[in-house]
């Protein structure tokens, strides 16, 4: 393994942050490092210092950096059409939502850009579909959401977080939904009325600490819906699509929900690509004009989002979480009591609760930098790993000892 922390003799990354610093607006707080060149699990900054990169884009690279046949994809792409809005059906619009919908079982596809986009687009469909199906009166409409949620920062988003971060300071909010306890079906069935046209859940929430619902709570909620005519609606932005060991972090207990809302690694960290996928008795009610998007479903995207699809349906990618899952979640064991308190995982994705002590996790991540590892912190002194689903045993192995080192572990 090549040094991680070999540089340069005259350092430019303190410069060129601080510049970048200077003409951003500040809603982002990121780690003094500077990003040059990527490949595969790690990343090189300015200076010719290498990281392994332990976050992959909040899971939009699972496939690592420069995937070699989705670079060929986006490359050969770009040579022809980038983009023709949906006033027009681009060529490669018809694959790619045929191998989605079939990826998920589902009949028709809606594609956007971002996962906020889609978890908006999402809800837009709950409320019509409530209003032309179920019944429900005019402006009635009910959603029922869960407490930590993330779905996104989009005002109407932002409106059921419970995270003053994200919520406070953003109102009036919009009306129309129900919070309840996550992991709590008794609850959920509780908050469930005659207005009530969709459940809106994370299967695993993501920037809550990784958090892992009871063993059977996915599952008593597809029954619950089902039972009471209501939407399921999961969010599998950051759990799908190969990160915890199975195509969708739904499928741990065989769930299938009535609206899939997919996003980050489906773009293969080239380009953003999000959809709604659903079957034609859901998505069907939206009509011309009533949702669009200029560049969802645009060719490039197309194009990388097919690639990405064409890995996921060898199921290797997903093997291979679930293996070097078993790895990561026995390091992350064997250091509870020892800098660590706590950690809950679920294939190549952990959260983990760091001794007070020790640290918050801002600076746990800013010593794990200076150490040849880039992660995230979230909440107090909790931080996430979540590396590509390409990083080699070694060089997972070698992240961990670098978390033990600086826990103390």
């Amino acid at each position: 393994m090549l040094d991680p922390q070999a540089a340069t003799s005259t350092p430019l990354s303190p410069d060129l942050f601080e510049a970048a610093e200077a003409r951003t607006a500040h809603n982002y707080h990121p780690l003094p490092v500077v990003v040059a060149h990527a490949e595969g699990a790690w990343m090189t900054d300015v200076d010719g210092r290498r990281y392994l990169d332990m976050l992959a884009g909040y899971s939009a690279l699972n496939f690592g950096h420069g995937h070699p046949a989705l670079l060929a994809a986006a490359h050969e792409q770009l040579d022809r059409v980038t983009l023709t809005s949906r006033a027009f059906v681009n060529d490669r619009f018809a694959e790619f939502t045929a191998k989605l919908g079939d990826l998920c079982g589902k009949d028709l596809v809606l594609p956007m850009n971002t996962g906020a986009e889609a978890v908006e687009t999402a809800i837009k469909v709950a409320r019509k579909w409530g209003y032309e199906v179920k019944g429900v009166p005019a402006g009635q409409a009910e959603i029922v959401v869960m407490a930590g949620n993330f779905h996104g920062r989009t005002t109407t988003i932002v409106g059921f977080s419970d995270d003053p971060d994200a919520r406070d300071g953003f109102g009036p909010y919009t009306p129309g939904f129900r919070t309840v306890p996550y992991g709590d079906l008794a609850a959920a069935e509780a908050a469930i009325g005659p207005n009530t046209v969709a459940v809106l859940v994370e299967p695993i929430q993501g920037e809550g600490g990784v958090i892992i619902p009871p063993a059977g709570y996915l599952a008593g909620l597809r029954e619950l819906c089902t039972r009471e005519n209501v939407l399921l609606a999961c969010d599998e932005i950051q759990s799908g699509l190969g990160r915890t060991g199975r195509t969708f972090a739904s499928d741990h207990e065989d769930v299938v929900p009535d609206l899939y809302i997919l996003g980050k690694a489906l773009g293969g960290g080239i380009v953003p690509v999000s959809a709604v996928v659903a079957d034609r008795d859901v998505l069907g009610v939206l009509r011309p004009g009533e949702h669009g998007s200029t560049f969802g479903g645009n060719p490039l995207a197309c194009a990388v989002a097919v690639g990405v699809l064409d890995l996921l349906a060898t199921g290797a990618f997903q093997e291979r979480a679930a293996e070097l899952g078993l790895e990561l979640r026995d390091r992350l064991a064997a250091m509870v009591g020892r800098g660590v308190t706590a950690f809950r995982s679920r294939g190549l994705w952990a959260g983990v609760d760091v001794d007070p002590s020790v640290g918050t996790g801002r600076e746990v991540c800013e010593a794990l930098m200076a150490r040849g590892v880039l992660a995230k912190d979230t909440h107090g002194s909790t931080i996430r790993l979540a590396p590509p689903l390409v990083v080699s045993p070694d060089d997972l192995h070698w992240g961990l000892d670098q978390l033990a080192a600086v826990v103390g572990g």
